[in-house]
C-alpha cells in the first residue's frame, strides 16, 4: 500500500466509521463512537509493516455492547487491510467502567476468535459491519 500515513489513517477511518451501533439507529461515526482523532498509524520502515491504534468511546459508562463494537472493528479491518497491519483497538480511557476488560477481550487473538466462533455473537458482528447499500 504506497499511500502516505494521511490517506491511510483516512482510508482505515472509512472503514469504520459506517459500521452499525449494534442497538441505536445509525453508525459509530454517528454516534460519535469513533472519530478521526481516533486512528493513529505508523509505519514501521525496516518491516514495511503498518501498527494501526483505534480508539473509541462507548455512549454510556456501561455500554454492554462496547466489546462488540470492538470485535466488530477489528474483525471488518482484519479483513479489508492487508496482512502487514497489527492492529490495536482500545476504549478511550475513563469512557467506559470496565475498559481494561473490554480492551484484554478485543485485542487478545485467542479471546476474539472465540467470540466470533458463537453463532449468535458472529451473527450480531456479521449484521454491524455489513456495507450500507
Amino acid at each position: 500500500m504506497d499511500l502516505n500515513l494521511e490517506e491511510h489513517k483516512g482510508t482505515i477511518y472509512d472503514l469504520i466509521r459506517t459500521i452499525k451501533d449494534p442497538e441505536k439507529p445509525g453508525t459509530l461515526e454517528d454516534l460519535d463512537i469513533v472519530y478521526e482523532a481516533g486512528v493513529k498509524v505508523e509505519m514501521l520502515r525496516e518491516t514495511d509493516h503498518y501498527i494501526v491504534d483505534i480508539e473509541y468511546k462507548p455512549t454510556i459508562p456501561h455500554c454492554s455492547l462496547a466489546t462488540l463494537i470492538g470485535l466488530s472493528m477489528k474483525i471488518k479491518l482484519e479483513r479489508n487491510l492487508p496482512s502487514n497491519h497489527k492492529i490495536s483497538i482500545n476504549v478511550a480511557k475513563g469512557t467506559h467502567n470496565t475498559v481494561d476488560e473490554i480492551n484484554k477481550q478485543v485485542n487478545d487473538k485467542e479471546r476474539a476468535s472465540a467470540a466470533m466462533e458463537n453463532p449468535n455473537i458472529r451473527k450480531m458482528v456479521e449484521k454491524c459491519i455489513q456495507e450500507p447499500d
